[in-house]
């Protein structure tokens, strides 16, 4: 039997911006409660440093500008979001 690295593929900041932008909507909506959601972002940010982020943190803000700019996501998830990931 052949072993796998199990190794997981790495996060493109495009799938990086998807993912935050629906967190911003469940916050918004108010689907889930406030001590919930810090627990969602924490397995964001975990998930994103077990699998890597595959880009700069240029590509990575590039990726969120227009979110932020059409208010798809907040400037304070996007600032703690490249903070967590030590972009900041």
């Amino acid at each position: 039997m052949t072993e796998q690295s199990g190794e997981l593929k790495p996060i493109k900041p495009e799938r990086i911006a998807e993912e935050l932008a629906k967190f911003h909507a469940l916050r918004q909506t108010g689907e889930l409660r406030p001590e919930v959601l810090d627990q969602k972002f924490a397995r964001i940010i975990q998930e994103l440093r077990e699998r890597r982020v595959d880009g700069t943190r240029e590509e990575v803000k590039a990726a969120l500008k227009p979110l932020v700019e059409s208010g798809a996501i907040s400037r304070g998830e996007h600032d703690r979001l490249l903070a967590q990931l030590g972009m900041g």
